[in-house]
């Protein structure tokens, strides 16, 4: 139910006239080539997010994805799964869940929407990179994004893993567009993100930068560029985590 209600909020919120819709399928995407890190999230093998191993033991994801209306005992992780309608993949469950101190699950102010999520065994050899410093990007350098949700606003959910190249903006024009701390932004006019894509990944050069995060108003052509929270801005944290 609570899943339910969160679905319904995000596509409320434009209507509200706040400035983000939070809980965001690939947009012209194409069939994925093998992403081992990638993670499914479920409730009673229902996908509501995604998600990517860091290291054997710790998938992150993104923090408005947590599941208030059941306890995480209820949440598995569907480890390097292609289709999710076949076996061919890990199914683990968590032991905890750490979102980072300073999120609030206020689509006004989508900054810190990070969270890692404890794995209760650890996988071996599936983990993706994350960044090893703080760092920015020059404009129009091409990453790429993946996820099984909607293709579009009132579209079909996926069971096969899609991917779409996009094209990031600079700190300096991401802020222009979105005066928000610690994001980065892709552009709104190609690939693009949508309804139970949160939390996957921002992939550049082999290395994840971002998770996916926010829009406005529509997963199809945005009016403002797609955002996603900078990992390397969490470094401190992340190693603190993970490190429990």
């Amino acid at each position: 139910m609570a899943l339910i209600s969160l679905l319904l909020l995000a596509a409320l919120l434009p209507q509200l006239g706040h400035s983000a819709s939070v809980h965001v399928g690939i947009v012209n995407g194409k069939v994925a080539q093998s992403r081992p890190y990638m993670v499914s999230l479920q409730v009673r093998t229902q996908h509501f997010c995604g998600g990517f191993l860091v290291s054997e033991q710790f998938v992150m994801t993104a923090a408005h994805c947590k599941y208030k209306g059941k306890p995480w005992t209820d949440v598995t992780a569907v480890i390097g799964a292609h289709n999710l309608k076949t076996n061919s993949f890990q199914r683990i469950q968590l032991m905890h869940s750490y979102s980072h101190p300073d999120f609030k699950m206020d689509p006004k102010y989508p900054e810190n929407d990070i969270m890692l999520l404890k794995l209760a065994k650890p996988v071996v050899n599936k983990k993706i990179r994350i960044p090893e410093k703080d760092e920015d990007f020059k404009e129009n350098i091409t990453c790429s994004i993946a996820g099984w949700g909607r293709i579009g606003n009132n579209g079909p959910t996926n069971d096969v893993l899609l991917e779409a190249d996009v094209t990031m903006l600079s700190s300096k024009n991401c802020k222009n567009w979105w005066n928000f701390n610690n994001i980065l932004c892709t552009d709104s006019h190609h690939g693009g993100f949508c309804a139970g894509d949160s939390g996957g990944p921002l992939v550049c050069n082999n290395t994840a930068v971002g998770v996916i995060a926010f829009y406005e108003k529509t997963c199809i052509n945005p009016p403002r560029p797609y955002g996603y929270t900078k990992i390397s801005a969490f470094l401190p944290w992340i190693k603190k985590i993970m490190g429990k």
